[in-house]
């Protein structure tokens, strides 16, 4: 029996997930984090990208996050996401939709001297990240169907 630690990804809206790993990878400011059950205690800020968690029977679900904190304890892994989407989220979007709202937030950014205009800049970022992870989910789906 393989052992495991409890996980749970929340947004600001909803729960995304809740279960049991044996190891998950997420993306942290200094780079990526893999942590296995039993793992020391952390707390570190995340940035937009994939979260990827493997069960006890080997299948690994995506997840991605536009930010948040990570709290590590040895019997359990909570992530605090500003906002989340699951794999078969990514499927279910229009792609249409996140297109047009990366080209809106692209649209308003204005290089200049206002602090505004990093938060703008940011959630283009995300925006963008979310858009080629979105893409990514896609592309693998058809691959894997074929």
């Amino acid at each position: 029996m393989a052992i495991t630690v409890r996980v749970d990804i929340v947004s600001a809206d909803h729960a995304v997930m809740g279960g049991e790993a044996t190891f998950v990878v997420v993306p942290t400011k200094m780079g990526e984090l893999g942590i296995t059950p039993r793992h020391t205690q952390l707390l570190s800020e995340l940035k937009a990208g994939e979260v990827r968690v493997t069960d006890a029977k080997g299948v690994v679900s995506l997840f991605f996050v536009s930010g948040g904190v990570i709290e590590v304890q040895p019997h359990a892994i909570t992530i605090l996401a500003d906002s989340a989407l699951r794999e078969e989220d990514a499927r279910a979007l229009e792609m249409i939709e996140e297109e047009a709202r990366l080209k809106a937030l692209e649209s308003r950014i204005e290089i200049g001297t206002r602090e505004t205009d990093y938060f703008r800049l940011r959630g283009a970022v995300e925006a963008e990240e979310r858009l080629k992870w979105i893409e990514g989910i896609r592309g693998s789906a058809r691959h894997s169907s074929q």
